[in-house]
């Protein structure tokens, strides 16, 4: 768990060229394109959607219950549903992909009153895919769920994307039949351009990085960030913070392990990683352990004291900090929450901070 190689930075930047708009180019169902008619399946809750009615816009999300971010999402989406449904919207929770059909009625008496909007199964009569997961998600390039599509008064479809990212002003714009759908589409467009040059660029900066070619790494990350959302770029701050190390600019580096820190506080994996890194990469010689220390104990708070690598990682910071029987404290808490090979070597560990000694970093 605890590797200086750079599998982290490759893995961010190929899930920021997903994440940019979540769906794959050649897409043959894009914004402004009429909307593919309803295919559904049996309706798990609320009244049928047999075919869009000209006076309602309609939002349909694709979604299953073993999604967590669409579990993430639902309550989101039903205050949507609250707020516009007797504005002319009409909310369509459309199961994509499920692997039990059976659990979807169960799932929905569990939300209870955080999911009342209309839900309907997908069709999968002589198509396994199902019928809207495929003239639907498939067609429009969609590899992730959730994924929603806005469908205007005309039939046409307005927007598409991470439900949890649509605006209720483009909501009201459409309910108010004043969206510029024609600006949308060409956004949409430029956006699909982008995706495929960041997609490049991800490639590129992946064989700089590999070939420790920081500056070229740098100088292709840069050119990354210019095509991204401003809200989809700190994606790449794992990669960036990788340069940073290889370039041997620890301090910025710990600047921005901070700044990745502050944004990520529940997240003790990420945490544990970043202190880590920025106290045993080679050639720091002198690191910033007052940020690596609060990191540390950040990692240490989100996993409730009970992970003995993160508590391995907080000792060690500790000891490098002149702070011997804290790090031995939270060493023999490490020891006793592991077992087998992680056991013996977290207990070598606690062995050379009790001699006083910082053991190499495995």
């Amino acid at each position: 768990m605890k590797t200086r190689e750079f599998i982290w930075a490759k893995a961010a930047v190929l899930f920021t060229a997903a994440v940019v708009t979540g769906n794959v180019w050649g897409a043959t169902l894009k914004i402004g394109d009429t909307a593919p008619k309803l295919q559904t399946g049996k309706w798990v809750q609320g009244s049928p959607v047999k075919s869009f009615e000209k006076d309602k816009a309609y939002i349909v999300e694709f979604w299953a219950t073993w999604c967590g971010p669409c579990r993430v999402s639902i309550p989101h989406l039903n205050d949507v549903h609250n707020k516009f449904k007797d504005k002319g919207l009409v909310v369509i929770g459309q199961d994509c992909w499920e692997r039990d059909e059976s659990l979807v009625e169960p799932f929905i008496k569990k939300m209870g009153d955080k999911m009342t909007y209309r839900v309907a199964l997908d069709d999968k009569q002589g198509n396994e895919k199902g019928k809207m997961a495929e003239t639907w998600m498939e067609a429009a390039g969609r590899n992730g769920i959730p994924s929603a599509f806005l469908v205007d008064k005309t039939g046409q479809i307005a927007w598409i994307g991470h439900p949890m990212e649509l605006e209720e002003v483009v909501i009201e714009k459409v309910l108010a039949g004043n969206f510029d759908l024609k600006k949308a589409s060409a956004e949409y467009d430029e956006i699909e351009k982008n995706q495929r040059r960041i997609m490049e660029l991800s490639r590129e900066l992946n064989s700089n990085m590999q070939q420790k070619s920081w500056e070229k790494a740098e100088a292709t990350l840069n050119e990354m960030e210019k095509l991204m959302p401003a809200k989809s770029r700190s994606n790449l701050d794992m990669a960036r913070f990788n340069i940073f190390l290889g370039k041997a600019d620890y301090a910025g580096a710990a600047t921005l392990a901070l700044r990745v820190s502050d944004a990520n506080k529940d997240d003790g994996m990420l945490q544990n990683q970043l202190a880590w890194e920025l106290i045993t990469h080679e050639g720091n010689k002198t690191p910033d352990l007052d940020i690596a220390q609060k990191i540390a104990g950040r990692a240490n708070e989100a996993a409730k004291g009970e992970d003995p690598a993160i508590l391995d990682t907080y000792a060690r910071v500790l000891f490098m900090a002149g702070k011997k029987d804290q790090a031995v404290e939270f060493q023999q808490k490490a020891v006793g929450l592991s077992d087998g090979d992680m056991k013996e070597s977290l207990q070598k560990t606690l062995d050379s901070y009790k001699e006083g000694k910082l053991p190499p970093a495995e």
